[in-house]
């Protein structure tokens, strides 16, 4: 199922999607870092916003 771009949410809250501006803008103003440190956290622990917020924590 293609993502319904006139949300501003995202449709699976258990992963981070970098592929939409919107996201990034989403998910660095809700784990309150940088679109810099979102994409590096993502490339080293994958797409999952619990493993990403546990990478942020200890980064």
């Amino acid at each position: 199922m293609p993502d319904d771009l006139t949300k501003k949410h995202p449709q699976d809250s258990s992963k981070i999607n970098l592929s939409q501006q919107w996201e990034i803008d989403y998910w660095t103003k809700i784990l309150h870092t940088t679109e810099a440190k979102l994409r590096i956290a993502v490339s080293k622990v994958g797409s999952y916003v619990s493993d990403v917020k546990e990478y942020l924590r200890n980064h």
